[in-house]
């Protein structure tokens, strides 16, 4: 693979430092002084257009005096001079820019000048990173350009903050902790370089083991969360977000209005498998822990203690915390009955009674790890007479090397138990002064695992063995309502949508008189339940519009009648319809839910789920997740809720079908995938019970999509692109699919690669690799399909699904270009698989807006140059290495080389 194209910036051969100056106190001074200091390896070039020497160092008037390559001009100048100096450095051929200098935000005239100077920059493709005032670090590399004045340690852990005040903050705790970096990258104002690209080349860094995260504002939710999903797939990510409570829900459903734009962030990180903390501490205790590959895999905990007292104490934490204390399996209490003394607790936590020798705690530990119910294991020691401390220290080191399952250690005490601590940190374990540290951390870690189980969750907005929706119903039911100026349906025009995605609804009648009520309450069958019919009354009940249980035609006349008077005198200026008529349903043992969409200014549509009827109020008991969801994310936010624990059997009421709530939460997710127009869904009461389910009421909130705006442009994840799964037939007559590739889709990648000539590996991947690592198979299968695509032909043989070919695109940093891939396997070239792939791929990337597709073939690849040429790309020698050859393709015409 080719260098990532921000390698100049994160690892320069040669640095320009624009305004070094040896003038005290001075940005441009620091900086120069930093890189002179941090032994950067590479060249270093001072520019001062009134100084001869820097440093002592020969000094240039402009970087057009350099007689040299530069890959990285630093630039801590005065922001008006920003202009000139782009030009220079662009004439120059310099590839990339840190502006290393705070600007003020309210003044126009700065503001004018930055866009000015971003505009010559893009016109020259120089990347630039900032402003921001402290500049960046690369402590790995020896390249500090930055004004930061203490120390910074070189380690595994790489900071990416949008604050430079709260960066210098961090580092300054870090050093106390003795915490290194890789990176230190503030983004500023990140006018160009932003989070996305910073995060994808930290992904491939090998010198970076974990990524620190910090958050206060995100301009472009898909790149975030695109990239965000990216690292997150291969490396530990921890953020920590500032602001959480600056905004807060203002739409028009109570749902929208209890949207708390915090937990929506948390949601977002969970579904990008990374961890979310609170405190700079956390941050990197997390990150620490998490870089050292502690794992858990899953969320019970059992505790090890000589003393029940510490033990409580240790278990209320727990609880605090949302930890689980399992109950010990059956075999483990025979044995812990057999070995420890009579009198110890029978339960979790384990008290081994205040006497445990080492042998007895490595028995009652060793117990524990081998438990099914247990996930990792906590093991407090209180130094008591007759106890051992040291012995029992190194049992657990030795216990901890040979465990499959994390062990916390908190040696309680200080003086006493030093010599313990310092042997737990020689051995690098993960070791506490309190328990409640340790239970923080296990807490960590087992939300880091629910969250990258999430992450692998790529569901597609329409699922297959499921009867599909009537889209076309649905949107002109939709657009009518747009047209007519209408922000909100009635609610018989709210169930119709839901009914359209096979969401069972309590049918609606609209009755414009008394007469029409009856007539058509006699239809359904008494009892019924009367509802005002108005586009301008959301909640009926507010302004009496709702009679319920009608059980003849007197008291349903007197009911249509008291309805329509009560809702003009309490709403005279609304439009009224009618009534509407829907039958009364009476199911005894049906748990009232609220299924609903809100909108979130930043991650756009949010579906959640909990209790409802008047327990929306009053328990806010519900879960939220983005869209689009799959059975595994569905079951997830049902399990969040107190609610969703009644579903299975509680107490007097029997079982729900959790399938059919479910089948709910998926098709609401398809709703919102397939309807950009849909800004809220309250479904409230929605009955659940063993029958099924069914909503009782609905509202529905939309409003225009923006003009031109992509399909599911409206979503911060991609869904499944299941419009492109296509059939077709090769020359030869043979049947194939071509689809996009799933995550469920690496051991057939995998074994695609392996059964490759060693001609055609090197052909693609310009190696003799013989497997793809497991980073590399994470990489090509479990794809955010926004900025990147990998469309796969399959064929089912006797052996099952076969992967013929694959070709991808990854989208360049200007998201109007992409660069390609393709390789067919051996035993199936010659059969017109690569130009039927190619035009696949072509549209896949025309849909995403993009207008140009290139790539870099070997120039001994001759039959690949041949199938280019077919194509209609144009095909040149590579200007830096004539082994390579260039091929480019505008993507405005009509697909070619059928």
């Amino acid at each position: 693979m080719k260098p990532h194209y921000l390698t100049p910036l994160f690892s320069p051969r040669s640095v320009a430092v624009i305004g070094a100056s040896d003038t005290p106190a001075s940005i441009g001074q620091a900086v120069f002084a930093n890189l002179l200091a941090g032994n950067f390896q590479g060249k270093l070039y001072p520019v001062n257009l009134n100084r001869k020497v820097v440093g002592g160092m020969t000094a240039y008037a402009s970087v057009r005096q350099i007689d040299a390559p530069l890959d990285l001009a630093v630039v801590a100048t005065p922001i008006r001079a920003l202009p000139a100096i782009m030009k220079d450095c662009g004439r120059h051929g310099v590839k990339t820019m840190l502006i290393a200098k705070d600007f003020s935000d309210s003044v126009p005239l700065e503001r004018e000048i930055l866009n000015e100077s971003l505009a010559i920059a893009r016109q020259y493709g120089i990347r630039v990173l900032g402003p921001v005032v402290l500049g960046m670090m690369r402590p790995v590399a020896g390249l500090i350009a930055s004004s930061y004045t203490s120390k910074v340690r070189p380690g595994n852990l790489a900071l990416v903050t949008q604050s430079s005040a709260l960066c210098a903050a961090m580092l300054d705790w870090a050093d106390s902790k003795n915490i290194g970096f890789s990176s230190v990258v503030p983004l500023g104002e990140a006018l160009d370089v932003d989070f996305g690209e910073v995060l994808d080349y930290l992904v491939a860094d090998s010198f970076t083991q974990g990524i620190l995260l910090h958050v206060h504002h995100i301009h472009d939710a898909r790149r975030f969360m695109s990239a965000l999903r990216a690292a997150g797939r291969v490396k530990p990510v921890v953020v920590i977000k500032s602001g959480r409570f600056e905004e807060s829900g203002d739409g028009l459903t109570p749902l929208a209005h209890r949207l708390d734009s915090g937990e929506v962030f948390d949601a977002a990180l969970a579904r990008a498998g990374v961890l979310n903390v609170s405190t700079i501490a956390q941050l990197f205790t997390a990150a620490k822990v998490l870089a050292a590959n502690y794992r858990v895999q899953g969320s019970r905990l059992a505790i090890v203690v000589n003393g029940i007292g510490p033990g409580v104490l240790a278990a209320d934490s727990a609880t605090r915390m949302g930890v689980e204390l399992p109950s010990l399996a059956e075999p483990t209490l025979a044995l812990l009955d057999d070995v420890l003394p009579r009198n110890w607790s029978h339960g979790n936590p384990v008290d081994i009674i205040g006497d445990a020798s080492p042998m007895r705690y490595r028995t009652a530990v060793k117990a524990c790890l081998d438990d099914p119910n247990v996930d990792g294991v906590l093991v407090i020691f209180t130094p008591q007479a007759g106890t051992d401390h040291l012995t029992t220290a190194q049992l657990m080191i030795g216990l901890q090397r040979e465990a499959t399952k994390p062990l916390f250690l908190s040696w309680l005490g200080d003086a006493k138990v030093s010599e313990s601590r310092e042997l737990f940190s020689k051995a690098k374990c993960a070791h506490f002064r309190a328990p409640e540290y340790a239970i923080e951390v296990f807490q960590s870690l087992a939300a880091y695992h629910r969250n990258q189980q999430l992450l692998l969750q790529t569901p597609g907005p329409l699922e297959g063995k499921r009867e599909a929706p009537d889209l076309v119903g649905a949107r002109a039911l939709i657009h009518a309502a747009l047209s007519e100026g209408r922000s909100v349906l009635a609610e018989r025009e709210a169930k119709q949508v839901l009914a359209a995605f096979s969401i069972p609804v309590n049918p609606s009648e609209l009755a414009k008189t008394a007469d029409e009520a009856a007539s058509l309450a006699e239809h359904m069958g008494y009892p019924v339940v009367l509802k005002i019919d108005s586009p301008d009354i959301l909640y009926k009940s507010d302004v009496g519009g709702v009679e319920l249980n009608i059980g003849n035609e007197i008291a349903l006349r007197e009911a249509y009648h008291a309805i329509v008077k009560r809702a003009r005198r309490a709403r005279p200026e609304a439009l009224i319809e009618g009534v509407t008529v829907q039958p009364m349903k009476k199911r005894r043992f049906a748990r009232e839910l609220v299924v609903g969409v809100a909108h979130d200014d930043t991650f756009g549509p949010v579906v959640t789920f909990g209790a409802g009827g008047i327990a929306v109020d009053l328990l806010h008991d519900q879960t939220l997740a983005l869209p689009p969801l799959n059975g595994f994310l569905a079951d997830a936010m049902i399990d969040g809720t107190r609610i969703g624990k009644t579903l299975a059997g509680f107490k007097h009421l029997p079982p729900a079908d959790r399938d059919a709530l479910k089948d709910v939460l998926l098709r609401v997710s398809e709703m919102v995938c397939e309807l950009p127009e849909i800004r809220e869904i309250d479904i409230n009461p929605l009955l659940s019970d063993g029958d099924g389910v069914i909503a009782l009421d609905a509202r529905l909130v939309i409003a225009p999509p923006p003009p031109r705006a992509k399909r599911y442009g409206h979503m911060a994840i991609m869904p499944y692109p299941s419009d492109k799964v296509r059939d077709a037939v090769l020359r030869d007559g043979t049947p194939v699919q071509i689809r996009p590739v799933r995550p469920e889709d690496a051991q057939m990648q995998q074994a695609f690669v392996a059964n490759l000539s060693e001609e055609s590996r090197y052909n693609r991947y310009m190696s003799s690799i013989k497997q793809l690592s497991q980073m590399m198979l994470v990489r090509f299968t479990q794809l955010d399909y926004d900025r990147e695509m990998a469309m796969s032909m399959v064929h089912e043989g006797e052996n099952g699904e076969e992967q013929l070919a694959i070709a991808r695109y990854i989208t360049d940093p200007d998201n109007e270009s992409c660069e390609f891939a393709l390789v067919v396997a051996d035993a199936w070239q010659g059969r017109g698989i690569g130009p039927m792939l190619m035009n696949v791929l072509f549209d896949a990337a025309r849909d995403q807006g993009l207008k140009l597709m290139h790539g870099e073939v070997l120039a001994g690849n001759k039959a690949m140059l041949k199938l280019m040429h077919k194509l209609g790309f144009s095909v040149n020698v590579h200007p830096e290495d004539r082994s390579l050859t260039v091929v480019s393709k505008p993507l405005t015409g009509a697909a070619g080389g059928e």
